[in-house]
């Protein structure tokens, strides 16, 4: 059943013509799924919190004009522009376009295999208000760079992508995985790639000190980022190597294994079970935390993929958009997380929660994402907004974690000038919520409208038009 998604994926393309050019009354068009679109757009007496953390504000106008926000401001002080579309939205809040740092195009699909889902997978990222994204690593070399390239276009509904390229790993079994023979290598791929136009790049779990290095001063000779999932490669080693970025929070983290060989990936379950035992208060541990945060290497929760290993915890929301075979294959994989009682995620999944909030509070940059690459049981957009609830279980503020999954996320993007919070002068990404995250965070659940770039999208509409298809295309 596994390999009939892959093959029905295969002729489902084809026949659609989603690598082809795009007919004028092609169903995946953009403009299928907008729900507001003019040249001056009011938003009106709505709650409004901001990205930046700070209280949120009641009673707000915001003008949007030409794709950005033009205005700001408490409603009384505000002239409505004539021939606005003026949207009176009581009872609902504004919060700005999610940015989220860790998300995929694909699933797996079977031993070492992965089936591509790109199609499907924007149009849920961006109905669950998700308005820009980096893709941390992809399997299939072009398509997110094509992707990224046709939304920009307008051709296709979806957040903005920074398109990392394929993986850059050592020796591995993967089947849609190149493994590096040295440094040399990676640097010809990093520059091959780059060429293609990634526009970031993604260190995995067998690479080398080596392999990292010149990796690392490959993208940065591009003015590009590197992030890496880890294993092979302490954290410590690869904030002293120069590396932007860490993902997975401190699940990956091997610095604390006691016989720990040089480039060698001890297993990630061993580990695990260093995190589950580490005191967050200890020695060993602030040590690490002031190397990254002096040597301003940023860390991505990615605390979704997690709950659904973890014993106890709930099922995750949005399994019906997806074929039956994933949604089959995911329920088993539930199913036998919440049988084992010896799980160490039982008391990693806490502790990790613990280390990411000594992090942030040491002055390190947190950055959000979900991992979307299992069985579907992390489903994109439903992710994204559960991802922003597990922070606030993690024991920051409402407030404080939609920063971190907007404000946070355009810091490490470079890009907090133009997006990431909701100001006059800045890019018109917004989200429509019908309730007060502010004090109930589960009201991120309810997206009304998403605007990229001023124009609003139907989540409705976009969720529908790919609902039981997830895992076809």
């Amino acid at each position: 059943m596994r390999h009939l998604i892959g093959a029905v994926a295969g002729a489902f393309i084809a026949s659609a013509g989603l690598l082809a050019g795009q007919p004028a009354n092609n169903p995946n068009a953009r403009e299928n799924f907008v729900k507001i679109q003019s040249p001056v757009v009011v938003l009106t007496h709505v709650r409004v919190v901001d990205g930046t953390g700070a209280p949120a504000r009641e009673n707000q106008t915001i003008v949007i004009r030409d794709g950005k926000i033009a205005e700001l401001n408490d409603t009384p002080r505000v002239t409505l522009p004539a021939g606005a579309n003026i949207i009176d939205l009581p009872g609902r809040t504004v919060i700005p376009g999610l940015v989220m740092m860790h998300e995929h195009l694909y699933y797996t699909a079977g031993p070492g295999v992965y089936g591509q889902y790109g199609g499907t997978f924007v149009r849920l990222y961006l109905a669950g208000g998700v308005t820009t994204m980096r893709t941390g690593g992809n399997t299939n070399g072009f398509m997110d760079m094509n992707l990224a390239r046709r939304i920009e276009a307008g051709e296709f509904a979806g957040p903005a992508i920074d398109a990392t390229g394929p993986y850059l790993n050592g020796p591995n079994t993967q089947l849609q995985m190149h493994s590096l023979t040295g440094a040399a290598d990676a640097r010809r791929q990093v520059d091959y790639w780059a060429d293609m136009g990634a526009t970031s790049f993604k260190a995995y779990m067998q690479i080398t000190r080596d392999e990292l290095k010149a990796s690392i001063d490959e993208v940065h000779k591009r003015g590009l980022k590197i992030t890496g999932h880890l294993c092979s490669v302490t954290y410590g080693e690869a904030a002293d190597l120069g590396i932007d970025n860490l993902e997975h929070g401190f699940m990956a983290a091997t610095d604390f294994v006691a016989d720990k060989q040089a480039d060698v990936c001890p297993g990630q379950a061993r580990g695990q079970q260093t995190i589950a035992a580490l005191d967050e208060n200890g020695a060993p541990f602030q040590a690490l935390v002031k190397k990254l945060v002096d040597k301003h290497v940023a860390l991505t929760s990615t605390l979704t993929v997690f709950e659904t290993l973890t014993p106890g915890r709930p099922m995750p929301r949005g399994l019906d958009v997806l074929v039956a075979p994933l949604r089959e294959q995911f329920q088993r994989a539930y199913d036998r997380a919440q049988q084992n009682q010896q799980s160490v995620y039982k008391t990693l999944f806490a502790k990790d929660m613990k280390l990411e909030r000594a992090f942030a509070k040491a002055g390190g940059l947190l950055t959000a994402g979900t991992d979307p690459t299992g069985a579907g049981g992390v489903v994109p957009g439903f992710a994204d907004q559960r991802q922003i609830e597990l922070l606030v279980e993690a024991g920051f503020s409402p407030v404080e974690a939609i920063s971190i999954a907007t404000l946070n996320g355009a810091k490490y993007l470079g890009r907090q000038a133009t997006i990431g919070t909701i100001a006059a002068g800045k890019q018109a990404d917004l989200v429509v919520v019908n309730g007060d995250p502010s004090r109930t965070i589960e009201d991120v659940r309810r997206v009304e409208t998403v605007f990229k770039g001023g124009v609003g999208y139907d989540p409705v509409k976009l969720v529908q038009s790919v609902s039981g298809q997830v895992g076809i295309w």
